[in-house]
């Protein structure tokens, strides 16, 4: 928070600046620690909705498991892209700036308290409350942008009229009948995509797409994480129980194998340089969603795997198989879609992401999915290398 005055002298603390857009092509643009902090407080909401849906797929749910999470899920990841697109323009990290990013991080606390009676009781309540609270402190802060940068103030208005209009309809939609909760959820999750939309179009915002790409690769590695402790869960597990544990610790390895394989594929191409156009890089950030809710379930499934292994779930071989293999193959696809390139110019690759997406898909079929979709992403790290030579293709 300290700033260097023009003149020599000390270095004095700041507690207001005046919130004016950053520059787009401002040099050495990284991430800053609060959000850091910020992405920290976020692994409490993700571990929560992982270990729920990890209970939901043993005892056998599926359907609602998958949808209670996707739901619960939409909301830390759009109350993080709204931070991270706010931040990468407007970030002063003044004190009111720090106060504000505070009460979002207890909105995401409050998030993750009311992940268990969403998906034991589709009580959406708490998620609501810790949601909104998130997304108003998000509406000061562009009601100070547009106080202090003229020139982009129609946008910051239009971003805050629109959030409120919305958190309002949230609130609304909790007295909603049960039958209509569904549908109006995704009318809301429309409303909401379309908000930067429409507020761009008055005066675009400035937006660091270094900065960006940091920040989402960041938030991947988070959500990777949970594969980790998934991971970590199956040698915990096999030697407290002291049965399956040659079993156990293979299905270790082969998740460790295939979390670094997704990590390593994901980072080879730089990301900031599928970022040009808002449009563009709109789509990119939107379609990270199913990046980082294919990561977060991959942790889930590696723990329903150990319990298959242990026979201590209601799921058959298939079920158990595709709650490691669906998240794979769509973490692959869409690492393709956003970061490679359909039209890529190296076709090793680009014919070899989806093909092995197909591939982890159909090793549901095998008596070993984990160690197949490893292996398969594992080869396809070294396609990788081999076709690029190590460096990441301009």
């Amino acid at each position: 928070m300290s700033e260097q005055l023009d003149r020599p002298g000390p270095r004095i603390r700041v507690w207001y600046r005046p919130m004016v857009a950053r520059g787009e092509h401002e040099q050495h643009r990284v991430a800053t620690t609060l959000e850091l902090l910020f992405d920290l407080c976020f692994v409490v909401a993700v571990g929560q909705m992982a270990a729920a849906l990890h209970h939901a797929l043993s005892a056998g749910h599926i359907g609602h498991g998958v949808l209670s999470f996707l739901m619960v899920f939409y909301a830390v990841w759009w109350a993080w892209f709204q931070f991270s697109w706010f931040a990468t323009t407007f970030d002063t990290d003044d004190v009111p700036y720090r106060l504000a990013v505070l009460v979002q991080i207890a909105g995401g606390l409050v998030i993750a308290a009311g992940v268990p009676r969403a998906f034991e009781r589709e009580d959406f309540t708490v998620i609501v409350i810790g949601y909104v609270l998130m997304r108003l402190a998000g509406v000061t802060q562009w009601l100070r942008a547009a106080r202090s940068d003229r020139v982009r103030r129609p946008t910051c208005l239009r971003y805050a009229g629109g959030i409120v209009v919305v958190q309002i309809l949230w609130i609304a939609r909790l007295a909603l009948p049960h039958d209509w909760l569904l549908p109006a959820f995704f009318v809301l999750f429309v409303l909401e995509c379309l908000v930067p939309l429409w507020a761009e179009k008055a005066v675009g915002t400035t937006w660091n797409r270094h900065h960006i790409a940091e920040r989402y690769g960041l938030f991947t590695i988070i959500v990777l994480g949970e594969t980790v402790i998934g991971a970590s869960a199956a040698i915990q597990h096999g030697i407290e129980d002291g049965q399956h544990l040659g079993g156990l610790i293979s299905l270790a390895v082969a998740g460790l194998v295939l979390v670094f394989s997704l990590w390593w594929l994901y980072f080879d191409q730089p990301g900031h340089k599928r970022l040009g156009s808002f449009r563009t890089a709109i789509a990119w950030g939107y379609g990270h969603f199913l990046i980082f809710a294919s990561a977060a379930a991959l942790g889930a499934g590696m723990e329903v795997a150990v319990d298959y292994d242990a026979h201590q779930t209601a799921l058959s071989s298939l079920p158990a198989a595709m709650a490691i293999t669906v998240p794979v193959a769509v973490f692959l696809f869409f690492v393709w879609l956003l970061h490679i390139g359909p039209a890529n110019a190296c076709r090793p690759i680009a014919i070899g992401f989806p093909a092995a997406a197909v591939l982890v898909l159909a090793s549901s079929f095998s008596p070993a999915p984990v160690h197949f979709a490893a292996g398969i992403a594992a080869v396809l790290v070294v396609v990788t290398v081999a076709a690029t030579r190590g460096h990441p293709i301009d």
